[in-house]
């Protein structure tokens, strides 16, 4: 009887997780989180565990709403959750944050990465053709950073830069992401490091290229550009579309010629780098077949050759797309604030990554739904608008059921269709602020040696102003 009544439990959370971002019924995007998935992750990841107030999947859920309200306080979130079982009928709870920080720690690290990683393959694997380039599946490879509290721990495992004084700087990890051109969903991460082996973005690119599949096109930058990354693409059966690295000459007098400014040449294989193999060096063919073309003075480089089916102003137009990624790491760091983390251990910190690309991923999954249903583009709607109007609606999607709940969902996402984005071409805004802040001296040394110095001045004081 426990066990049916956990399973009837865990559907319900899955349920109410669903309907938090205005999903049911039947449609193209109606299972991308199937609850049946759901529930099987969280059994196989969590395992038997005890019948508490924090489960695992109800943790997971109000971690993932912790993360997109503006307050993320943990007192916030038990208060809700009060509410919540209060609303429903149930015994209260307490509001000590210490059971829900408890049961944080204890929920498997997996289950967040493993169901963001699948809502995002899910949703770009079923855009319509008519949202691809070409009928193409286009990713988006670059990397950022993010910083998190001054902890030991943290500045264990990742060292804050070393430009800064020890114990004034955060400790700073490199994020590496890669992200559909038509969903916006992150398919995949690596998190390292800022410095040192390992923290390079040509690293975090390999460990990400098995999620690239045939057919897809890959945009990324000219630091990616190097010979192996794109052999490793091209054996995938995939193309690129990069800049130039710089280390590279580009000489139009060499190799056939296309056009103007257009050319096929063949990039020898470079020396063995370390990390390789001689058996995995010999198994690369001894030159890669290249396109090199310039346009408006910038030079690309791509894999697909063919000046018919792709012409040098097409392939400039599809790089300008590599924009997008820019956008959504904004919109990840600033909208969803994830720039600075706030959990204070190494397993934390990429567990709460997890949960905000979780999140993220979920509101995607709304804004594809309005998008199809609207017959417009994704990325023609606002995030932030998206994810303002399913905070606002949450309460109300949890309470409603039957055709009240069929109304609200069209409700829902008939707003965030109407989200769309203006088109401002030309728009030039300066990187600057306008308001001042407040005129603090920066902290030069350790907190906790600053507050000595303090105390000592204020007993200097004292003292001499003693009779």
């Amino acid at each position: 009887m426990n066990s049916n009544r956990r399973k009837e439990r865990m559907r319900r959370g899955v349920m109410a997780l669903r309907h938090q971002f205005a999903q049911g019924g039947n449609g193209v995007f109606a299972n991308v989180l199937p609850a049946q998935e759901v529930q099987s992750v969280v059994s196989g990841e969590a395992g038997h565990y005890r019948d508490r107030i924090y489960s695992p999947l109800t943790t997971l859920r109000l971690f993932i709403g912790q993360v997109l309200c503006e307050d993320r306080a943990c007192q916030d979130v038990v208060g809700r959750h009060l509410s919540e079982r209060v609303a429903a009928g149930g015994p209260g709870c307490g509001l000590n944050t210490g059971a829900y920080c408890q049961a944080r720690q204890r929920l498997p690290r997996a289950i967040p990465e493993r169901l963001y990683q699948r809502v995002g393959t899910r949703l770009e694997t079923r855009m319509p053709r008519a949202w691809r380039w070409r009928g193409r599946s286009v990713k988006l490879f670059d990397g950022t950073t993010v910083s998190m509290p001054d902890t030991l721990e943290n500045q264990g495992a990742f060292p804050q830069s070393s430009e800064q004084k020890p114990g004034v700087g955060f400790p700073i990890a490199r994020l590496g992401g890669l992200i559909g051109l038509a969903s916006g969903a992150v398919l995949g991460h690596v998190l390292a490091p800022c410095e040192g082996k390992g923290s390079g973005e040509q690293t975090m690119l390999r460990e990400l290229l098995p999620l690239i599949e045939k057919g897809d096109v890959l945009l990324a930058d000219a630091l990616l550009a190097t010979w192996w990354i794109i052999i490793e693409v091209r054996e995938r059966g995939a193309d690129v579309v990069m800049v130039q690295h710089g280390s590279r000459i580009t000489d139009f007098s060499q190799g056939r010629s296309l056009g103007k400014k257009d050319h096929v040449v063949e990039w020898p294989r470079p020396q063995r780098p370390a990390w390789m193999s001689v058996e995995d060096y010999h198994r690369y063919p001894p030159r890669l077949r290249m396109r090199e073309v310039e346009v408006d003075g910038r030079v690309l480089v791509t894999t697909m050759l063919d000046p018919k089916v792709v012409t040098p102003r097409e392939i400039d137009a599809l790089y300008g797309l590599r924009w997008n990624i820019e956008v959504d790491w904004r919109t990840i760091k600033v909208t969803m604030e994830m720039d600075v983390l706030r959990c204070c251990s190494p397993e934390m910190v990429r567990k709460e990554l997890a949960v905000h690309l979780l999140a993220y991923n979920l509101v995607r999954w709304t804004m594809a739904t309005a998008a199809y249903l609207a017959d417009v583009l994704p990325r023609t709607l606002s995030f932030t608008g998206a994810k303002r109007l399913l905070l606002a609606f949450v309460e109300q999607l949890r309470r409603c059921h039957g055709q009240r709940l069929v109304f609200m969902f069209a409700t829902v996402l008939g707003a965030i269709a109407s989200l769309s984005i203006p088109d401002r071409p030309g728009r030039v805004e300066p990187r600057a602020k306008k308001r001042r802040p407040k005129p603090l001296p920066l902290l030069t040394m350790p907190r906790h040696l600053a507050r000595e110095k303090i105390i000592a001045e204020r007993a200097v004081r004292g003292l001499n102003v003693a009779p």
